[in-house]
């Protein structure tokens, strides 16, 4: 197992993957793209990094038998966010025991690993050069999250609490205004916290939006949820930029997730290098996640002042899945 301090992402002769600035592997892939790195037919990107070895280390990590659920409740945020429709759960009385069925079920509601059929490149296309034509839900449907079900995600966890970090500084995260969270802060929390990143993590990262959402009124959050679909909503989130693409390649994580609804900082900007969906999944294959619930895995982070854990995810083995709820844990 390879592994470097915080400060200094792992680099091609640690690691045999090729460096952010070596990238494509070959001309006549998207510049700054990892399409071929796995080879021409990969469906999974960079979790491939989770191989046998890194499952035995995130097995290790498990010291104290505390489980900590990263999923939020399927029905929230009420309303929900971008268009998408509520919930309708439906419970039926069979005479000899009960059965249930979903409706409008949007698997992006919530809690939710993004697929690699989820965004495409404005200028290039999907992950690996599919194309929407490739995503029907049926047999031979290309980029879906059945390739990630059928493997399991399983490895070293990693948490690096942006909220508490900053909470006694002069700049604490406004959870309703634009905050661009940068590598800088990336490196000088992990630097606060002790905390090593490492080839193959999963990387999670907590602004405090769950939490300030789980405070609001219904009231509130008929408001919040109208200017998301506006995009003219603020609110915290990772730097959008080719810097913040280049440090999640060079540190060569498995995926990232956030506690908020968007990954990167809102408003959103639909713009090649200034939206991390673009850089970061359809061209580098590396899985994001959004709305995890991290508060309660915080918590014990900070108490104990260990900041990695054994991550599962096991996302739904659905034929052509754009996206999933992660069904998520961390186990200390």
């Amino acid at each position: 197992m390879t592994s470097t301090p915080a400060r200094s992402e792992p680099r091609s002769t640690m690691s045999n993957l090729p460096d952010y600035d070596d990238l494509p592997v070959s001309p006549d892939k998207p510049p700054h793209s990892a399409w071929g790195v796995w080879g021409d037919d990969d469906e999974v990107g960079a979790i491939n990094l989770l191989t046998s070895d890194r499952v035995i280390e995130g097995a290790s990590l498990v010291r104290k038998g505390a489980v900590f659920p990263l999923n939020w409740d399927l029905e929230l945020p009420d309303p929900p966010f971008y268009g998408r429709g509520p919930l309708r759960h439906t419970i039926v009385d069979q005479g000899d025991g009960q059965d249930d069925f979903y409706d409008a079920f949007y698997p992006q509601q919530s809690s939710q690993w993004d697929g690699l059929s989820h965004v495409g490149h404005s200028d290039h296309g999907y992950y690996n050069g599919r194309t929407p034509a490739d995503f029907t839900g049926r047999p031979g449907s290309k980029n879906g999250v059945e390739h990630w079900a059928r493997r399991g995600i399983v490895g070293r966890g990693v948490l690096l609490d942006a909220e508490r970090h900053f909470a006694s500084t002069e700049r604490p995260i406004v959870p309703d205004e634009t905050r661009d969270i940068t590598v800088d802060d990336l490196r000088a929390i992990a630097d606060a916290q002790g905390t090593e990143l490492r080839e193959g993590d999963i990387l999670l990262i907590r602004t405090g939006w769950m939490q300030w959402y789980d405070q609001t009124t219904p009231a509130q959050r008929a408001d919040i949820a109208t200017v998301a679909v506006a995009q003219t909503m603020g609110g915290p989130g990772l730097e959008a930029s080719r810097e913040m693409a280049r440090f999640l390649w060079n540190t060569h994580v498995a995926g990232a997730a956030t506690d908020t609804s968007t990954f990167e900082a809102w408003p959103h900007r639909f713009r090649p290098g200034e939206y991390l969906h673009m850089d970061v999944l359809a061209l580098l294959g590396i899985p994001i996640g959004e709305m995890w619930y991290l508060d309660a895995l915080a918590a014990d982070c900070a108490s104990d002042g260990v900041y990695e854990f054994m991550l599962t995810s096991a996302p739904l083995n659905k034929i052509g899945g754009v996206a999933s709820p992660p069904n998520a844990l961390a186990i200390k």
